[in-house]
């Protein structure tokens, strides 16, 4: 199980991302605002994400309504101090389909996610993706262009695989960090750059122009 955890009081942030870990011995990624909600569950996929209420950086409520906006088709659970029945009308309203109110018992929180998981709301990957002559192959980790196949590190497949699940938008070198390595990792950013211009020189330039583009201060992305 992968989750995407969203909670800014930090102890209870804590304990429950540690609860979660050691009860699902899943994924769980605990992020702090509503605005880096939104980028991780669009940057990625996740099976289940958890949104508290009252968020700095944009609400549960208003992150929950971006995400459907934007297209997003997972599941989303909410969680919120607020009892009354507009509050939770509201929520659901939002686009989550689930509503759990504070303060929960975790025996409870995880039989929430169970129930959202068997609902299989998360759509799988395409297992090849392709732009232009660029094809990526997930089951095999090959990356062909042209009808030859190009040879990428690791790290070099990790990051052009996440730039094209993400056609369009841009991912700042922070989120390609904690994507690929971990936020924990002793990875400087300029790490990210180096392996940018590596897959740049092993990829051909298409219609003249560089398929990874570089954005002035943020990251990069790939044009849809």
């Amino acid at each position: 199980m992968k989750i995407l955890l969203a909670e800014d009081d930090v102890r209870l942030g804590e304990l429950t991302a540690h609860m979660l870990r050691k009860k699902t011995g899943g994924v769980v990624e605990w992020v702090t605002t509503g605005n880096s909600a939104f980028d991780y569950a669009t940057a990625s996929s996740y099976d289940v994400v958890v949104l508290d209420w009252m968020m700095p950086e944009g609400d549960g409520r208003t992150t929950c309504v971006k995400l459907r906006k934007a297209g997003y088709l997972g599941a989303i659970l909410m969680l919120t101090a607020k009892d009354a029945l507009q509050d939770r009308v509201e929520g659901l309203d939002a686009g989550a389909d689930d509503y759990l109110v504070k303060p929960f018992e975790m025996d409870e929180l995880l039989a929430r996610l169970r129930a959202l998981m068997r609902r299989n709301f998360v759509p799988l990957q395409d297992d090849i993706v392709r732009i232009g002559d660029l094809e990526l192959q997930r089951t095999n980790q090959i990356v062909m262009q042209g009808g030859r196949e190009v040879q990428l590190s690791p790290r070099e497949y990790q990051i052009l695989d996440l730039l094209l699940q993400n056609k369009g938008r841009t991912l700042s070198r922070e989120v390609i960090l904690d994507k690929v390595w971990g936020l924990d990792a002793d990875v400087n950013l300029k790490a990210i750059d180096a392996i940018v211009k590596l897959i740049r020189k092993k990829l051909e330039p298409s219609a003249s122009r560089e398929l990874i583009q570089s954005v002035r201060g943020i990251g990069y992305k790939i044009d849809a």
